[in-house]
């Protein structure tokens, strides 16, 4: 489906490699399986266009293969990627990921050496965004932890919310930026100018320790902003609106095999049909909910990626 809210996103394209075997750390001899698209930046922007919107993305590739694998997943979806640089003479970002048995993820980045830096925020670059009239810029925190890419990503941001345009953020806090000073002051900017915020748990204890969403809502709310949004992982999410709305909803119960993306699925969901209108705040983190819940259950991070379709199914058959 098309024609449905413009939505943009600007940050990471990567490929990801995923380890055969449990707490190994990336320290011991292991299998690996991929290239699977990823990128936070990307799997947002490949599920905004699978839930209906109509998509743009700013980001860089290598000219080798991984980039052609993260370029065509994109296009096959419908996203326009006339701003995505081709980089010559530089590789396509990776990330290996291993998993533990307690639960966590240990990463192996290559980003701000890769293409997946060398994104453009020219005069072109956000004139071909305004011309192409966006309803929502959405952001992730990732595309924010170097210097360099979050003086572009702020650049474009401040831009498009001088032109009207919501501005939606992910913190995205990893545990390999909480001591980084300048990444913080980089998440300020972007919760300054953000109307819908979209933090996990740990997000909020990073951010805004001692406080509940209701209060930190309340703030959003008096700068302006609509939406503030909870993704708690495996208790399920719960929202607030400035109208006053609020709703919250349980985790699905579904076979766990890979939960890298699943919080960049729920929130493409959200955005997307929040910004289209097409259902109401809470059917729309009702699906938000079921976009989370079928991410987990597909290895690679974008692979369990769903249509509108797929996630009104899956949350009639849950009812």
């Amino acid at each position: 489906m098309r024609g449905g809210a413009k939505i943009g996103c600007i940050g990471d394209l990567l490929v990801e490699f995923v380890c055969a075997t449990k707490n190994g750390r990336h320290a011991r001899l292991a299998a690996y399986s991929g290239p699977f698209p990823s990128g936070a930046a990307g799997i947002f922007i490949d599920q905004a266009a699978q839930t209906g919107g109509d998509c743009i993305f700013v980001g860089g590739v290598g000219d080798d293969a991984f980039g052609q694998v993260v370029l065509g997943r994109l296009v096959e979806h419908g996203v326009d990627a006339r701003l995505i640089k081709i980089v010559k003479g530089v590789p396509t970002g990776t990330a290996f990921v291993s998993y533990n048995d307690d639960g966590s993820r240990d990463f192996v980045y290559n980003i701000i050496l890769s293409a997946a830096a060398k994104f453009e925020a020219d005069d072109a670059t956000l004139a071909a965004l305004d011309a192409f009239g966006l309803d929502v810029m959405h952001v992730s925190g990732s595309a924010i932890a170097d210097a360099d890419m979050a003086a572009k990503v702020l650049r474009t941001c401040k831009f498009l919310h001088g032109k009207g345009v919501k501005i939606a953020f992910d913190p995205n806090v990893r545990k390999e930026l909480v001591g980084n000073p300048a990444y913080f002051a980089s998440v300020r900017e972007m919760i300054d100018i953000c109307s819908l915020f979209l933090p996990s748990e740990d997000d909020i204890v990073a951010l805004f320790p001692g406080r509940d969403l209701n209060s930190v809502a309340a703030d959003f709310f008096a700068r302006g902003a609509d939406y503030v949004i909870l993704k708690k992982g495996d208790k399920g999410c719960e929202g607030v609106s400035r109208k006053g709305e609020h709703a919250s909803f349980p985790a699905h119960r579904v076979e766990v095999l890979d939960p890298t993306g699943a919080g960049d699925c729920f929130c493409a969901t959200f955005v997307t049909l929040i910004a289209a209108g097409r259902h109401g705040f809470r059917k729309t983190l009702e699906l938000a909910n079921a976009a989370g819940a079928l991410a987990v259950t597909k290895v690679g991070p974008m692979e369990g990626n769903s249509s509108l379709a797929t996630l009104e199914t899956f949350v009639a058959q849950r009812s």
